[in-house]
């Protein structure tokens, strides 16, 4: 595993913000806010309703975070940056504990004042009829007593967040509840206090819509906390103290305090407080939370070791080369609260019709009630089917669909060891018809070695392998480090004149050699002049063995023969990509008879050989042109514009940097079964949203009819509303069941 999925570009955490929105009730308060700080010029921002955050990236020449905060406030909510310390995160999870306990006071107090008020309800429960005669069960002083404090006191987070709103600009689903429920509780506070005996009240409808309302928020506060469990769960991975070596002695210091370089102590049964490297001891160190793979992984002298993981025994002194929010773990939180914070591409008609919900529904509530009063003759029939409108329709449920399951799903993936950048990667994997996968490092292991060095014209081994190594003692492609390797024992020679010529080779001037030396492929050579013996470069190959060959003022110094293991999990992961219904192509720099061989091992039967990067970056465009979804496996520095090209590409972890930084999912584990396990992820987590927002818009097509019809009471009306959001949440969360195939 590799470091490299832990950094975003230095330039791009100096333009992109990560705010805290408090405030928001539904959907359209965050169309609301998003549109405000997208007025911003400069300033590109996503708001997520369900992770209550703001992702904006800006242009620090015309704005900054006083600027964005100040647009949210002017939207009348509330904003604050959102940063990674211990004790920030701490306030954070204090707000919402806060927020949270206030709400469940607000709902036994409303409980409590409205279960009287139900009385009320008893005749028409007995006639079968919510629109039976009301009979006052209380008197209808008591009733007014009753359902003020709960209109006005419980529900006033209602009238503040429909304030905000609509100071703002806008209308949320506070406008609507505050209208229904005001509007009964009015209705009924004039007929009793004018003594109006023949005219009924509605106190218990409006008291009952709110506390169901409350019911629906704490439900679904509750339900929303378990879908950042996974993030919360990788929050608390890091102890918070270190045992750190100061002046002979071993002293406990709080984690902030680390610095590189530090020699600190894991005792067994400890987290490894940062990334560090082992210096003495040995130990079985759990790495679950990292890469999804519960086998334990011995760890002594030299071998790295990952903030979070666990020393499950023996006892480690390691020196410390990452803290804070450098270490692999704080990369891996970065990443997965990115995503959750994104915007999938399905979500686009939900947030279309988010954005026009409220003014929509307010017009067919003041219809409902006008040709209620219309046909009935009775302004009180038209006011009480417009309050069951106003209140059955809710933005919520449809604002949640697709956040919630993109939570879940993300925070499954990374405690897979499967790191989701964005939204739209989830979604795309989900689609996927072509893949396309590098063969060495992601079907093979990666760690080439030499098997045979032949040297030719009276060349030595020491002189083949020494203008090998100093041609590739820059490179970090495998097959270049498996040659430096050879070469250890070699005195180094200096190079000038260095030329790579990248997925081929390099050349260069090598030492006090005369002529220009090469090192590459075989057809590299040839391309260059260099006339090469048909064998046996072609018993090499045919046994699937690379062959490299080596060069001086055109005559050949010899070949170095590598071989690298085929992985034994790359069969099983092209089975399953297949049975996902998706072609698998492999393409390789290498000859066509070494990839035959790796192909074949692994069941693959189109295969492209002797591919330069560019040709990758043409394969995935000519899928595309054909009009299907296509994904690229790899893990090279030649692999990155292929990568990047991709609809959505996936890095091997321990594979180059510019790799990672170029794909949208990084796979923790190198093992090619990861991208079969990102693969179902994502389909699972479609279906989830696909089912969600199938709940959410049949919800509201069938709910506001009928209530503008007549044939559901406000109190009905309520409920629905609170189920509505409670059961998407629900349906997202069934996503935690979800396993890999490991």
């Amino acid at each position: 595993m590799d470091t490299a999925v832990i950094a975003a570009p230095a330039s791009d955490a100096e333009r992109r913000l990560d705010l805290g929105i408090g405030g928001m009730t539904c959907a359209a308060c965050a169309a609301r806010i998003e549109k405000s700080l997208n007025r911003i010029p400069g300033v590109a921002a996503t708001v997520s309703f369900a992770t209550e955050s703001a992702a904006a990236r800006f242009d620090p020449a015309v704005a900054n975070a006083d600027v964005l905060i100040a647009a949210v406030e002017r939207a009348g909510y509330h904003a604050f940056v959102r940063r990674d310390s211990e004790r920030e995160r701490g306030e954070d999870r204090a707000r919402k504990v806060a927020a949270y306990n206030g709400l469940k006071r607000d709902l036994v107090i409303a409980a409590v004042l409205t279960l009287p008020l139900l009385a009320q309800m008893l005749p028409m429960l007995a006639a079968g009829d919510w629109r039976a005669a009301h009979t006052d069960v209380l008197p209808r002083w008591l009733q007014f007593a009753l359902a003020t404090p709960v209109q006005l006191w419980a529900g006033r987070r209602f009238y503040l967040g429909a304030w905000h709103s609509l100071r703002g600009g806008g209308a949320n689903m506070d406008v609507l509840i505050v209208l229904g429920t005001s509007m009964a509780w009015i209705f009924s506070s004039v007929v009793t206090m004018l003594g109006l005996h023949g005219q009924h009240v509605y106190f218990e409808a409006g008291a009952a819509v709110i506390t169901l309302v409350l019911l629906g928020k704490l439900l679904e506060a509750r339900a929303r906390a378990g879908t950042s469990a996974a993030l919360n769960k990788l929050l608390t991975l890091q102890p918070n103290i270190a045992h750190v070596e100061r002046g002979g002695l071993t002293i406990d210091i709080p984690l902030a305090e680390v610095t590189i370089g530090d020699r600190y102590i894991v005792r067994a049964g400890e987290s490894v407080p940062v990334d560090g490297v082992v210096k003495s001891g040995s130990a079985a160190v759990d790495e679950s939370m990292l890469t999804g793979e519960s086998r334990a992984v011995a760890k002594a002298a030299g071998n790295r070791v990952f903030a979070g993981t666990v020393n499950q025994d023996g006892m480690l002194s390691c020196s410390a080369t990452a803290t804070g929010s450098a270490t692999v773990l704080a990369g891996i939180i970065r990443l997965v609260a990115e995503a959750q914070g994104s915007r999938a591409p399905i979500q686009r008609l939900a947030d279309k019709v988010s954005g026009v919900f409220v003014p929509v529904v307010l017009g067919i509530a003041m219809l409902t009630f006008a040709l209620g009063w219309w046909l009935s003759g009775a302004a009180a029939e038209g006011l009480i089917n417009a309050v069951a409108v106003l209140v059955i329709a809710c933005p919520c449920a449809l604002g949640l669909a697709t956040p919630t399951a993109i939570m879940v799903g993300t925070g499954r993936g990374a405690q897979s060891g499967v790191l989701i950048r964005n939204a739209t990667a989830l979604e795309n994997a989900g689609r996927l018809g072509a893949l396309i996968v590098d063969k060495t490092g992601t079907l093979t292991e990666g760690q080439p070695e030499v098997t045979d060095v032949l040297a030719l014209n009276g060349a030595t081994r020491e002189r083949l392998l020494g203008v090998a190594a100093a041609l590739e003692q820059g490179s970090m492609h495998p097959l270049a480090q498996a040659i430096v390797a050879a070469a250890r024992n070699v005195a180094p020679l200096t190079v000038s004149e260095f030329i790579s010529v990248s997925g081929k080779g390099a050349r260069g001037r090598v030492g006090v050699e005369a002529g220009e030396a090469m090192v590459g492929s075989l057809s590299f050579l040839a391309d260059n002049g260099v006339t090469l013996p048909a064998e046996p470069a072609a018993s090499f190959q045919r046994a699937g063995k690379t062959v490299v060959g080596v060069a001086i003022g055109g005559a050949v110094l010899g070949l170095i023969v590598l071989a690298d293991r085929v992985r034994p999990t790359s069969a099983r992961a092209i089975a399953r990509l297949k049975a996902a219904h998706i072609d698998v192509v492999m393409m390789t720099g290498d000859n066509l008879a070494t990839a035959r061989k790796v192909a074949d091992a692994v069941g693959i039967e189109d295969i492209r050989a002797g591919a330069m990067p560019a040709d990758k970056v043409d394969a995935v465009r000519a899928f595309q042109a054909s009009g299907i979804v296509t994904g690229m496996v790899g893990d090279g520095v030649n692999d990155a514009p292929a990568l990047a090209a991709a609809d959505v590409s996936f890095a091997i972890g321990a594979g180059a940097d510019i790799a990672v930084e170029a794909a949208d999912i990084t796979l923790v584990r190198s093992d090619l079964n990861a991208v079969a396990d990102a693969i179902e992820l994502s389909r699972a987590t479609l279906s989830k949203i696909r089912q969600n927002l199938f709940f959410a818009f049949g919800y509201n097509v069938l709910g506001i009819p009928l209530a503008a019809a007549g044939l559901l009471s406000p109190v009905i009306a309520g409920a629905a509303m609170a189920a509505s959001s409670v059961s998407v949440v629900t349906n997202a969360l069934l996503l935690k069941r979800w396993r890999p195939q490991i």
